[in-house]
């Protein structure tokens, strides 16, 4: 999954369409991220404004300027490191009818931490009937 550098990345039609091949009628889908300077989450899909706030707030939780030690990928590195420790790396997301059961406003996003961009792995597994 490619990322455009710090910020979010909707994932769902994706993660979707691998439900869909699945042939699951009802069950779980678990999604795993395979990175420690990017994370998973589930969020608004509706209003863009709930992910640049997010990206503020985590951006002052954890900024670049702070005197980190390890800094040896440059100077985004620990911040994404430490923005990754108090976000998720999987999601479960039921499945009904062989579709996702996410919310209305719900939306399945791979959140980059880093500054440039990136090619992520994700893992997903579907189980069920």
């Amino acid at each position: 999954m490619p990322t455009r550098g710090s910020g979010f990345v909707n994932v769902t039609a994706e993660v979707a369409a691998v439900v869909a091949r699945s042939g699951v009628r009802r069950g779980l889908c678990t999604v795993f991220i395979q990175h420690t300077s990017a994370s998973l989450v589930i969020q608004e899909n509706a209003d863009p404004a709930v992910l640049r706030d997010l990206q503020r707030w985590i951006s002052e939780l954890a900024p670049e300027g702070r005197a980190w030690e390890h800094d040896d990928e440059g100077p985004d590195d620990m911040p994404a490191h430490a923005k990754g420790a108090i976000t998720r790396t999987s999601e479960s997301i039921p499945i009904s009818d062989g579709r996702l059961a996410l919310g209305t406003w719900q939306g399945l996003y791979v959140w980059e931490h880093r500054a440039r961009p990136h090619q992520r792995r994700l893992v997903v597994h579907v189980c069920g009937e």
